[in-house]
This record gives structure tokens, C-alpha cells and sequence, in this order.
């Protein structure tokens, strides 16, 4: 009678053992907060990393990397962020929201004075002239970018001089927006926001120094309901595999 019970007990074991195996082939839906400045970039590797791990889907919050810190202090349910500065994380790491253990520094960015392509404007001193009436600059309160391209503008001291033409937008992608339709004669964005954009043309690199290092923080955030395979993600993203996708996006790789 024992020796049977035990043959039930152990076949309920294995019954349990082959479900929780199906189980684990079930999708995982992660959640992440993306500076919107990896739009374009984030599409193509979690392409590339569903092609070995078919069960995995990715949504997507782009925005500016203030705003997206912000949301997940009042709760949104992400499971990784990834900012455009090191502020953002710091806050949210301040508050224990991050896994502080899986934070790594990503990548590095350069900010460049935009404009039409047809445009004639030459160097940040032209943004005095007559002919630049509007500035697209990410709202320094919440964007990256329109943070570092104060600094550059300060740093030039320009910015007192065009403050009174400055449009400020919710992001980057927006700044591109306005420059390449024409709503701004001139724009600050990422190198590798305009790098393939034939609507919009290079002007200037700033000066190094002029601005904050743009160094790009990934952490996996402590409230998201799929921590471990966010943790997988993230080391994804360090792997030279997606490390190359970046490269070719104009991104440089932040060594550790």
C-alpha cells in the first residue's frame, strides 16, 4: 500500500515537473523605458533577440528620460529603463527603484547643431543672426538633450543672446521634427538622431567639454513584474552582438 502511494506521489511530481516545463515556454512581455533617442536603434536589436527568444515580446515607452523616470516614481509598471543621462537613474536609484546591481553604463552619445538641409547657417555663432528666428531645444527640465544643449549654449555664451527664439519639445525626436519641417530654423540634437536623416544637415559637433559627458545608464527597475528576464535583456544589450547594432547607429560602446 505504502509502495503504491509513493508511485502516485511520484507520478504527481513529474506531472508537475512537465507542466511547469510547458509553462516556461509561455510569452514574457517586458515593459521597458527608452530615452527617445534609441527609437530607431531598439527596434532592430530586440528584433534580433527575439530570434533566440521567440517567447519574448517587447513594449516599448520612448519619451525623454526625465518625463520616463518620473512615471515610474508614480508606479508605471516597467521592468527595464534605459535613460539619455545619468540624472534619471540616480533619482530613481536615490529611492531604491532599480536593481542598483544591474545598473551598467551603456553607451555615449555627442550633441550637434542642426538645421534644414537646405539651410545656410554656419557654426553656433550663427544662431545670433536674423536668418535663425526659432531654436528647437528639448525642454531642459526633462529631456537630456535640451539639458546638455543648454550647457553648450551657456558654455558658448549664446544662450542669453537666442533664448528669446528657443521652442522647447517634450523630446529629441521632436526637436528633429521641427527642424526637419521646417518649424525651426535650427535645432540640438544626438549625432545619431541625425546622422541618415537627409531632411536635416550637420552644422557643428560641440565642443567637447562644452556640456556633461551623454553617457546612457540601463538598469532593471525593482517594481516590474519580470525581473529575471529583464536581467537577461539587459545583458543583452551589453553583448557585442547588439553592441555592433549600436555602433552602427552612430552610438559609442561605454566601456566599464
Amino acid at each position: 500500500m505504502v509502495h503504491a502511494t509513493q508511485r502516485v506521489l511520484v507520478g504527481l511530481s513529474l506531472g508537475v515537473l512537465a507542466l511547469g516545463a510547458c509553462h516556461g515556454r509561455a510569452r514574457t512581455t517586458l515593459t521597458l523605458s527608452v530615452a527617445a533617442s534609441l527609437t530607431q536603434t531598439m527596434g532592430e536589436i530586440e528584433t534580433q533577440y527575439q530570434q533566440t527568444h521567440g517567447n519574448v515580446e517587447c513594449r516599448n515607452n520612448f519619451g525623454g528620460s526625465g518625463t520616463l523616470e518620473k512615471e515610474i516614481e508614480q508606479g508605471a509598471p516597467v521592468d527595464m529603463f534605459l535613460s539619455a543621462a545619468a540624472g534619471p537613474m540616480d533619482e530613481l536609484q536615490a529611492k531604491g527603484m532599480i536593481e542598483a546591481e544591474t545598473r551598467h553604463n551603456l553607451l555615449r552619445n555627442t550633441m550637434v547643431l542642426i538645421a534644414p538641409s537646405d539651410s545656410r547657417l554656419q557654426g553656433f555663432a550663427g544662431l545670433t543672426g536674423q536668418g535663425v528666428r526659432q531654436i528647437a531645444l528639448g525642454d531642459p527640465g526633462s529631456v537630456p538633450a535640451g539639458q546638455y544643449g543648454k550647457q553648450t549654449l551657456t558654455a558658448l555664451k549664446l544662450y542669453d543672446q537666442v533664448k528669446g527664439k528657443i521652442v522647447l519639445a517634450k523630446d529629441v525626436r521632436q526637436v528633429l521634427t521641427y527642424v526637419e519641417t521646417g518649424n525651426a530654423d535650427a535645432g540640438l540634437v544626438y549625432a545619431t538622431d541625425a546622422q541618415n536623416d537627409a531632411r536635416v544637415r550637420i552644422v557643428a559637433t560641440a565642443p567637447e567639454g562644452t556640456h556633461d559627458p551623454i553617457v546612457y545608464p540601463v538598469a532593471v527597475v525593482g517594481a516590474g513584474r519580470e525581473s529575471g528576464a529583464a536581467q537577461l535583456f539587459v545583458e543583452y544589450l551589453r553583448s557585442s552582438a547588439a553592441t555592433a547594432i549600436f555602433v552602427k547607429h552612430g552610438f559609442r560602446a561605454e566601456p566599464e
